[in-house]
């Protein structure tokens, strides 16, 4: 194993709210925006004093999207070109047979995995890709099969979501998938075309949606609009997770120019996109309304400006960093790293950086010991982060 030492890139929280400094991130996208609350966005900056040991546990890895912590040992990742990979004893393992085919372009691939609840004993798991749909068109698919004893190929492999309609854009798949209980979870985007971006606000098309389905792949029956549609009015959702200490479901989204969202996703909520946005187009032209927010939408619990571009989140759970219990940790393409939020409640009352502008950090996960895992873009490299 490669072993070596960073610091933190801490900041310091004042005593007094009113007087806090936020983390230093730059000069706002839309400066004309003005936060629902106090701490909604530009939270004060935290300093845990805390330096990290980073443990390379896998490299070589080919654009590394998703990470799934298997109980006896190893890791699943994935690879956006459509390698599923095991991780065992510092090597990354040979293709896992048995991966569906997927559309490698662009922002497609083979993208998130998780497994099932009871993986120790049915081996299910569940991957989202970007499935080819003839031509040039693709969506986002989530799939369940199983994963043979010795971890090298994949049987009973079946799609349990499809997006419709299928798209031209290979953009904005979205793509993370969560279990839980007799459901699934799963994130699509709105593939990122002027046209396609306004069915993000249509309850019969999963653009733009958080999708909620049995583990068969049935629209579940409690769902609020009759089919497999649990929320909707997002752009790009590539990190969602649950919360342990409730149960429930966040999310977090990719703003335009501004605007990255945290969101706590509730049963038939409308978070607004692309009609309201706290950032703008990348050209600096409004978004939709050219308002934040509007009556008729849910607020994100926080959001950014400039962007972090997120990926993959995890609650933190565990003895490791023990001060930091149910904290949301959460992956930065743009500028890069690893970012901290402190909740009280379901609201943000500090911010982190870790590793800022070092590494494009794609998924993050929390290992069995309490340690934490992140993805690194920059280099194709599995990490595990432990206190000095």
């Amino acid at each position: 194993m490669k072993r070596y030492l960073i610091s933190v890139v801490g900041f310091a929280l004042l005593a007094a709210a009113a007087c806090a400094q936020g983390v230093e991130q730059g000069n706002k996208n839309a400066p004309q925006f003005t936060p629902a609350w106090p701490m909604q966005t530009r939270a004060p900056a935290q300093d845990s004093g805390i330096q990290l040991q980073v443990e390379v546990l896998a490299d070589g890895l080919d654009t590394p999207w998703g990470i799934a912590v298997l109980p006896d040992g190893g890791y699943l990742v994935t690879e956006r070109s459509g390698a599923l990979r095991l991780v065992r004893d510092g090597r990354a393992g040979p293709p896992i047979a048995g991966v569906p085919q997927v559309l490698a372009q662009r922002q497609g691939g083979l993208l998130d995995v998780a497994l099932a609840e009871d993986f120790a004993s049915s081996r299910i798991i569940f991957l989202t890709y970007a499935k080819p749909m003839g031509g040039r068109q693709s969506a986002t698919a989530a799939a369940r099969a199983v994963l043979s004893a010795d971890g090298t190929e994949l049987s009973e492999m079946r799609d349990v979501f499809v997006q419709n309609p299928p798209s031209p854009n290979a953009m904005h798949f979205g793509a993370r998938v969560v279990p839980q209980g007799r459901y699934l979870f799963i994130t699509t985007g709105e593939h990122f075309s002027n046209r396609e971006r306004q069915f993000a606000q249509d309850v019969d098309k999963t653009y733009g949606k958080v999708v909620r389905v049995t583990l068969e792949g049935e629209a579940a029956e409690e769902n609020p609009f009759g089919n497999e549609v649990w929320s909707l009015g997002h752009r790009n959702v590539q990190g969602a997770a649950i919360r342990p200490s409730d149960g429930t479901l966040w999310t977090l989204e990719h703003g335009p120019a501004g605007g990255d969202e945290l969101n706590l996703i509730e049963r038939g909520a409308n978070y607004g996109w692309p009609v309201v946005s706290y950032g703008v187009n990348y050209s600096g032209a409004p978004v939709g309304s050219g308002k934040a927010r509007a009556d008729s939408f849910t607020e994100p619990r926080y959001y950014w400006d400039p962007v972090i571009a997120p990926g993959g989140f995890a609650f933190y759970s565990g003895d490791m960093f023990a001060d930091w219990q149910g904290d949301v940790l959460a992956a930065s393409l743009n500028p890069g790293g690893l970012v901290r939020l402190v909740l009280e409640g379901d609201r943000v009352v500090g911010e982190e950086r870790f590793l800022d502008g070092e590494i494009r950090v794609r998924d993050v996960e929390i290992d069995r010991d309490g340690a934490i895992l992140i993805l690194d873009n920059s280099d194709g490299r599995l990490l595990r982060l432990t206190p000095r």
